[in-house]
């Protein structure tokens, strides 16, 4: 009996869908505004879902309005899927110290508050390592003259934010832009800063 070539070729292709959602893994990182952290890693190839919400409370299921007030210990985070046989944790890294002012404990940019710090949240021990060896790479660089201060800790429960937040740069484009321009978050990165900095950023995270 023949096997008819349309058949290999939906199995074939199932069994890869499969192999992809099984070997799928999570990142989570906390830089600010979330509107923000978004957009940079829904443009790699390799990253599946991003989603915005918060992280790192102690308090369950809070609201926008909850974790901008400052009372409940979240973080405004990202939290994202990626196939690492496509793009590797350390290229996630990369991405992440591009978007952030690793300097800054009061907050990012425009937005003051703990909420708004900054924070990777490691999934797996091997995660844990890498973000660490990343943050050694960039405190040894000395392209900043204050100390590196992101955190580093374990993931904890992610509550996803309010609709209205998810891909926020594309469902209100205006208002995004408008935001991410008097935030000052632009201003902070290459070629918009010092030449240190500037030529760090050139040489180690190219083609971000």
């Amino acid at each position: 009996m023949k096997t008819r070539p349309g058949i290999i070729i939906s199995t074939i292709i199932a069994l890869i869908i499969l192999i992809s959602i099984t070997i799928e893994e999570k990142a989570t990182f906390a830089g600010g505004c979330f509107w923000c952290m978004e957009p940079p890693f829904e443009a790699l190839q390799g990253v599946g879902e991003v989603v915005v919400g918060y992280t790192g409370g102690y308090t369950e299921n809070p609201t926008y309005r909850d974790v901008s007030a400052g009372g409940t210990g979240h973080y405004e985070a990202v939290q994202l899927k990626y196939n690492p046989l496509v793009i590797s944790y350390d290229k996630l890294l990369q991405v992440y110290w591009r978007q952030i002012d690793p300097t800054d404990d009061g907050g990012q940019f425009v937005d003051r508050g703990a909420q708004y710090g900054t924070a990777i949240y490691y999934h797996t021990q091997r995660q844990n390592e890498l973000a660490q060896k990343s943050r050694r790479e960039l405190e040894i660089s000395e392209i900043f003259d204050r100390p590196i201060v992101t955190l580093i800790l374990p993931a904890v429960t992610f509550y996803l934010a309010e609709d209205h937040h998810q891909n926020y740069y594309t469902e209100n484009p205006d208002s995004y832009e408008f935001y991410k321009l008097i935030s000052g978050r632009d201003s902070f990165f290459p070629g918009n800063s010092s030449n240190k900095r500037c030529n760090w950023y050139t040489k180690n995270l190219s083609g971000l």
